[in-house]
């Protein structure tokens, strides 16, 4: 189904939030040894093997690996260009700076709510594998990305609620809104695709797929954000009739 996964995303950040919140007070006054962090990394690495296998999977389906091999250079160029990684992560720090620009620690606390909403809308929406998932999802109806997504978004709601609060909760309508923009857009632009150029850009949006579970098993530091054009090379094949 065409973005589901997106709806999926979104409830469970509201859900994973919600659960800690209301048993904030019991797990940090019984959670001595930090158990629950040791449990959510084991969960974590987990969750990533299974993006790595999905990833290969995927990948498995290219018809054309030359034009593949092309995408991911030509893409990978691009990228590093615009260096949209850089620019991703100066955008954080923007905006983290900005809320914390003059204000002092008790004013610090009162700003909490907004604290929690702008890291966490950051952490779930600045990433390669929301845009991936979002256009597997709209191409596609392929929601697989985004429901492991959706796994460590809850993990990481859940323990980013214990400690930054309501405003973790209220990030699942950033997350639903740029999501659901990216899915949509995709969805509008399936109908001028053929099936080929779709067959190879999933192929190339796999391999991303491998690589951000690679980065989270093996802290390996591959830029997947600056890949991402490499999703959208294949189109070209597509318009000058290699595939």
């Amino acid at each position: 189904m065409y973005g589901l996964g997106v709806i999926v995303n979104g409830l469970v950040i509201v859900g994973a939030s919600f659960a800690a919140l209301i048993l904030k007070k019991f797990i940090m006054k019984f959670d001595k040894n930090n158990k629950v962090e040791k449990i959510s990394d084991t969960i974590m690495s987990g969750l990533a093997l299974c993006i790595i296998y999905m990833g290969i999977s995927g990948a498995l389906e290219c018809q054309h690996v030359l034009i593949c091999i092309i995408s991911m250079v030509v893409g990978g160029l691009i990228g590093e260009l615009i260096d949209i990684d850089k620019g991703l992560n100066s955008l954080g720090d923007k905006i983290e700076e900005k809320l914390n620009k003059g204000k002092t620690d008790v004013s610090k606390e009162k700003v909490s709510i907004s604290q929690g909403f702008v890291s966490a809308s950051l952490l779930f929406c600045v990433g390669a594998m929301a845009v991936v998932g979002a256009l597997n999802s709209g191409l596609f109806g392929n929601n697989d990305t985004l429901f492991a997504k959706s796994a460590l978004d809850g993990v990481s709601s859940f323990l980013f609620s214990l400690t930054m609060g309501i405003g973790v909760l209220l990030s699942a309508v950033a997350v639903f809104l740029y999501e659901g923009i990216i899915a949509c857009g995709a969805f509008l632009l399936k109908g001028v695709l053929s099936t080929a150029v779709i067959t190879e850009m999933n192929a190339v949006g796999s391999l991303l797929i491998l690589a951000l579970g690679i980065n989270m098993t093996l802290k390996a530091n591959i830029k997947v954000a600056n890949l991402l054009p490499a999703m959208f090379v294949p189109i070209i094949f597509g318009i000058i009739g290699m595939i």
